[in-house]
């Protein structure tokens, strides 16, 4: 089914309309590094590469990525997480800080281990250096009841200045089902999306759900590859079992299908070129664009849209990367 004309005019107000929003964004914080370096002999203590440091970077990641989406936006995002009394911890409150994000609400907890992927990048000098190994520090977050209390504190006290909720959930341990029940009552006339990796039939109710094809299998139970008619088919369970009122099926080079009660599938092809540079944070602008969009009244379908633009602008990017509203509008000549 193709998809709708929607005017420019609506377009340009539903992202003008992006200014000052404030988003609540519950999730996991992870912090980004990216090592690079060049090749250019083999170790004489086992056949590998040599990788001579150059620099070092870091970026924000996981739910972090998703708040910095917003505010790149225009919007005012309000992440409500957890950090480790760590050194990736200070990095993400520097890093948050520096692009305007309000740190008030990140809860430190010492016995937690701030998440953090190294990611090593090597090539020769002068060459496009090309990702060879990452690292992955990770932690459970440890089930304390003092812990469970202050997240759901600082979720019901945000509830009432807030615009809509998004929950970004790497299944580190932030996002709890019981803290979920908890609060819906207190988010039931927002927009609440959600983007989980691997638990995206745990929390229902969801305004939206966003998942990519191997999250939507996952949810599923789908181990082999389906045929590609049966997404339309994935969509439309996921939209039922879920109880959630909308799903966007995100499907790289593919586009995206647009899932509602009550109403046909909409498919939307890729914005751009099938040509993905980087795939790494795509999601994370998706459910920033598409949240952002319905806390702006926007419908299923223009968010979708807009969201559709935005994933194809950023997996033209290299690394965990963001698109801005100017961005927006220069990508659909408004």
């Amino acid at each position: 089914m193709p998809v709708r004309k929607i005017s420019k005019k609506r377009l340009k107000t539903l992202i003008d309309s992006f200014s000052g929003k404030n988003i609540l964004v519950w999730g996991d914080l992870i912090l980004d590094e990216y090592l690079y370096g060049t090749t250019s002999r083999i170790s004489r203590e086992a056949p590998v590469l040599i990788l001579s440091y150059r620099h070092q970077e870091y970026s924000l990641g996981g739910a972090g990525n998703t708040v910095l989406n917003l505010k790149e936006l225009g919007a005012n995002p309000i992440p409500v997480g957890v950090i480790g009394d760590d050194l990736p911890g200070e990095h993400l409150v520097s890093l948050l800080s520096q692009a305007g994000i309000s740190t008030r609400y990140l809860i430190r907890w010492p016995q937690w281990s701030t998440p953090l992927k190294t990611r090593i990048l090597a090539g020769e000098e002068t060459a496009r250096k090309q990702q060879i190994l990452r690292i992955d520090h990770e932690d459970k977050i440890p089930a304390d009841p003092n812990l469970k209390n202050k997240i759901l504190n600082q979720l019901t006290q945000l509830a009432p200045s807030t615009e809509a909720l998004l929950i970004s959930d790497y299944n580190y341990g932030i996002v709890q089902e019981d803290i979920y029940h908890q609060i819906l009552p207190h988010f039931n006339h927002l927009p609440l999306t959600l983007d989980s990796r691997f638990r995206l039939l745990r929390f229902k109710q969801v305004t939206a759900l966003t998942p990519n094809e191997s999250e939507a299998q996952h949810a599923l139970k789908i181990d082999e590859p389906p045929p590609e008619n049966d997404f339309t088919t994935i969509g439309r369970q996921l939209l039922r079992r879920s109880q959630a009122q909308a799903v966007l099926l995100t499907r790289g080079s593919r586009g995206m299908i647009l899932f509602e009660r009550r109403k046909r599938p909409l498919t939307i092809p890729i914005f751009g070129t099938t040509d993905i540079v980087d795939g790494t944070g795509a999601g994370d602008t998706v459910i920033s664009v598409f949240t952002l969009a319905l806390a702006c009244q926007a419908s299923f379908k223009e968010a979708a849209t807009l969201a559709n633009v935005a994933g194809g602008l950023v997996v033209m990017k290299k690394g965990t990367a963001s698109v801005s509203a100017s961005e927006l509008k220069e990508a659909l000549n408004l």
